[in-house]
């Protein structure tokens, strides 16, 4: 499992969430793995960022939660699916799986931002 150290942000007026991989900067394409859920990736197919909008409805939890610096994002994928998982306090949070239609790698990825 490659793991990386992930820098997170909640902004309670926009209700946005953001985590990103520490000295990372950028991205060639951004899609939306679920619905209000964005993974960003880098030119080599590789997660970048995270981008949740309304994540206080996304999530289904309270604002309050997400403020948290605590958080833990799993990413698995394979030529056939990608599977996302998110906790905070090691609550999780949420766990999508979707087609991967995104041209990521075979990879078992976590960002932590206790790393």
């Amino acid at each position: 499992m490659e793991k990386e150290r992930l820098i997170s942000s909640y902004d309670e007026i926009n209700d946005t969430f953001v985590g990103k991989i520490d000295g990372k900067n950028g991205y060639c394409a951004d899609y939306s793995i679920s619905d209000g859920i964005f993974l960003s990736i880098d030119k080599d197919n590789m997660p970048t960022s995270v981008l949740v909008d309304n994540a206080s409805e996304v999530f289904d939890i309270s604002k309050n939660i997400l403020e948290n610096s605590n958080v833990k994002i799993g990413i698995d994928c394979d030529s056939i699916c990608l599977c996302f998982t998110m906790f905070i306090e090691n609550l999780k949070i949420c766990s999508v799986r979707c087609k991967n239609k995104f041209g990521i790698p075979k990879i078992n990825f976590e960002m932590d931002s206790n790393y």
